[in-house]
């Protein structure tokens, strides 16, 4: 299997921090950056059973924390149901969700540079990161 720059970056954070880049790890990584938007832990346990069917939920859920924990993968909370999670990516970048599927779109839109030192000047606060989430109805379920 071919490494992926995003991969051995992962890969050096696990070892860095003396953590093991288990077949585990490297299963769940790969789903949660192949995943093609943003998965819960559910749907990561049941996507990773198909490859290894002897990992456990518990499992899931505990590395998820770990990467969450080592600046890995991102944790949404989207809806009141569950998290979801994504691999971290290195640009900022925003979330649609639509109230009716509960579909999640990623849109990027620079958030000014000029209104994030007017805040963090005016409340005294260092922003290091902005996530806008807005939420709606997609073009399916306005049909």
């Amino acid at each position: 299997m071919k490494k992926t720059k995003i991969k051995r970056t992962s890969w050096q954070i696990l070892n860095s921090s003396k953590q093991r880049v288990t077949n585990q790890r490297a299963l769940l990584l790969d789903i949660l950056r192949k995943g093609g938007g943003h998965l819960d832990a559910n749907e990561l346990y049941e996507r990773a059973r198909r490859k290894q069917p002897r990992l456990s939920l518990s499992t899931v859920y505990r590395n998820l924390q770990l990467f969450k924990k080592l600046g890995l993968v991102d944790e949404h909370h989207f809806t009141e149901e569950h998290f979801h999670y994504e691999v971290k990516s290195g640009g900022e970048h925003h979330h649609l969700l639509c109230l009716g599927c509960g579909k999640v779109i990623e849109f990027t839109y620079p958030v000014g540079y000029q209104l994030r030192e007017d805040i963090s000047r005016g409340c005294g606060f260092e922003i290091t990161g902005v996530e806008v989430r807005m939420v709606g109805l997609c073009s399916e379920c306005r049909k």
